[in-house]
């Protein structure tokens, strides 16, 4: 089994959590998770990848191990730790890579593609949008509702996505055998989800996200140009990131490979040798050092 690394990195003032793993010679993949988790969701692909690559997975700033300064001392934007990421990247030596988006990962990574999209040798979306389609409107409506005016009822309806019951229920909605997923996954993401001021970075986040959608015509105008290989990876059972949102990529990318599997929102949880395998057999022959 590959030996994973457990490091710390401080870019721009701030440190950075990181587990690497793999031969740092071997063609790298960059691991970015979603909300509200972190690396963590890595911990088992991590090592199925790292005999043949370089695998980098960082916690984003606010999440997991990494730094979490309050809303006061940092302005949480995606752009803000989309620049963490490439100064993390940059600080390893990591030029050129292929990239895993889940969820908040995706923004970002289409963020570090749009900057430099000669350094993104393939992409692997798994429930990670870049399209309108596929935002599953009785989860997203409550997020625009609470983007569009701050009130009290609109926060108090977004905060019910920080609770133990809502972050239980991203892990097992549309789950064949729940008995598959590991109740330790949103523990311990509910554990540091509430850390004082947390709540506040998190919802600041959820306000950001509303930058997204904007920008994703110049996503699909950096695919169809690119046409870069992309795999689509997806738990059809998702009540987050709908199907849809997957076979959205075929618009612009004709070559791309979808998979829609049994599973929901963190489908490395319980299917992790399935996916692990599509990933390898995607990746084989299509990056290089």
């Amino acid at each position: 089994m590959p030996v994973v690394h457990h490091r710390y990195a401080t870019i721009d003032g701030h440190r950075l959590f990181y587990r690497e793993a793999g031969d740092a010679a071997s063609p790298t993949v960059v691991l970015l998770h979603g909300f509200p988790t972190s690396s963590f969701m890595f911990r088992n692909l991590i090592p199925a990848l790292a005999d043949r690559y370089h695998v980098i997975a960082p916690d984003h700033l606010g999440f997991g191990l990494s730094d979490a300064p309050s809303v006061e001392e940092f302005d949480y934007t995606f752009d803000a730790l989309t620049d963490l990421t490439a100064g993390l990247l940059r600080s390893v030596g990591v030029d050129r890579y292929a990239v895993y988006v889940q969820d908040y990962g995706a923004p970002i990574g289409w963020r570090l593609a749009l900057r430099e999209p000669s350094a993104i040798t393939a992409i692997v979306s798994q429930n990670g949008n870049a399209y309108d389609a596929g935002f599953v409107e009785s989860f997203w409506k409550i997020v625009e509702a609470y983007q569009s005016e701050q009130t009290p009822d609109t926060e108090a309806a977004v905060r019910n996505f920080l609770t133990l019951d809502a972050t239980r229920w991203q892990y097992l909605t549309g789950v064949p055998d729940e008995t598959l997923v590991d109740p330790e996954t949103w523990h311990h993401d509910y554990t540091l989800l509430s850390r004082p001021g947390n709540d506040l970075v998190q919802l600041k986040l959820f306000r950001d996200y509303a930058t997204n959608a904007p920008m994703y015509p110049r996503v699909q105008e950096y695919f169809r140009t690119s046409q870069v290989p992309l795999l689509a990876v997806w738990g059809r059972g998702d009540e987050i990131f709908g199907p849809a949102g997957a076979e959205a990529f075929a618009d612009d990318l004709p070559n791309a490979e979808i998979r829609l599997l049994d599973g929901g929102h963190f489908l490395l949880e319980s299917a992790l040798d399935e996916v692990a395998a599509l990933i390898r057999n995607f990746l084989e022959g299509r990056v290089s050092t």
